[in-house]
């Protein structure tokens, strides 16, 4: 069975950081781009970041480039997401998703996804 089991989210204030984690099972990790997609009230979907350790790269939204980064871990098939100098704007929640490596940063991106699991909640306070 597939799991992708995000945790980390919380209420910080602008400017404040959290560390989201995504710890994954069931299929093999170094085959995907895995990151997360957030969803705000109101507004539609957007990708956020991946990392696929398989291939030594990382992806990210231009709205949270130089603020997040994404790092991995194949001994315990975690993905990690470090977000620095918050905005209220990143409020949302926080969804892991995975993509094969023979897909695309584009196919994430368009929400084409081949795994996909349940949100974690950031809200950050003006």
């Amino acid at each position: 069975e597939v799991q992708l089991q995000a945790s980390g989210g919380g209420s910080v204030q602008t400017g404040g950081s959290l560390r989201l984690s995504c710890a994954t099972s069931g299929f093999t990790f170094a085959d995907y781009c895995i990151g997360w997609f957030r969803q705000a009230p109101g507004k539609a979907r957007e990708g956020v970041s991946c990392i696929g350790l398989g291939h030594n790269k990382t992806y990210y939204a231009d709205s949270v480039k130089g603020r997040f980064t994404i790092s991995g871990d194949n001994a315990k098939d975690t993905v990690y997401l470090q977000m620095n100098s918050l905005k209220p704007e990143d409020s949302a929640v926080y969804h892991c998703a995975a993509v094969s490596l023979y897909r695309s940063w584009a196919d994430f991106l368009a929400y084409d996804l081949d795994y996909w699991g349940k949100g974690t909640l950031v809200t950050v306070s003006s």
